[in-house]
């Protein structure tokens, strides 16, 4: 795994984990991603957004979540099945709103999806996450890998009846895994950083959505009603 994203401001990260931290549920998501033996799989995009933006207004209600975003990595299988069948391996793991993708099998099947151009095939997940519609939503995130192991190293039990739960300490120094937050121990994908997510920016990646489809996911998500304090960015002029 080749190492992504060492450009990140360490407090930003710190203020990425404190908002994770702050909920048992995210946490659980984590190590259950973590436990499923999915390859190189992350939690990302509107899961995150919704978790640092609802904290900016009135609270992250678990609820509320229509679908977790599961971004993993398997160039062996690219068919639809495949993610069919790590949703149904997560879901078996826990009743909730997974929406697992294959990443490396996005461009067999995104411009018939889109009705868009065909895109190339993408080498990795850091990839991937580069091209996803929003700055704010290219973020990814999971429970560190053991060094020098290629399964997951999980949180220990969360104490009963705190509110705080901790996951797993940090890869050792000379790891090849993304860039973590000492000393929390969660691997942050964010090919253009942090910030947008922190701040409340919603501003187009141009890299892949176009402006009509970015018009159409603002209106759709309601990003002025649910988060009014969201910095708004014309799509057309990323």
């Amino acid at each position: 795994m080749v190492a992504c994203c060492q450009h990140l401001d360490p407090d930003d990260i710190e203020a990425l984990v404190s908002h994770v931290h702050a909920e048992p549920w995210l946490v659980n998501v984590l190590n259950v991603v973590a436990a499923s033996g999915l390859p190189d799989a992350w939690v990302g995009a509107g899961i995150l957004r919704d978790l640092v933006w609802g904290h900016r207004h009135d609270g992250f209600d678990p609820a509320t979540v229509r679908d977790i975003d599961i971004a993993f990595f398997d160039p062996d299988d690219l068919s639809r099945r495949r993610d069919d069948t790590a949703q149904q391996h997560l879901r078996s793991m826990a009743d909730l709103p997974w929406e697992a993708t294959n990443q490396a099998a996005v461009h067999t099947w995104y411009a018939e999806h889109f009705h868009e151009d065909p895109v190339p095939p993408l080498a990795s997940v850091h990839e991937a996450v580069a091209t996803w519609p929003e700055t704010a939503t290219c973020v990814a995130i999971r429970a560190p890998m053991r060094s020098g192991s290629r399964e997951a190293q999980l949180a220990p039990p969360m104490r009963s009846g705190r509110r705080e739960a901790r996951l797993a300490p940090p890869m050792r120094s000379g790891s090849r895994g993304a860039q973590l937050a000492p000393p929390y121990g969660i691997e942050v994908c964010a090919p253009y950083g942090l910030g947008d997510l922190l701040h409340g920016v919603w501003r187009r990646n141009p890299g892949r959505l176009s402006v009509a489809a970015s018009t159409a996911r603002l209106a759709r998500h309601r990003v002025a009603k649910r988060w009014p304090s969201v910095v708004i960015h014309d799509p057309a002029r990323p």
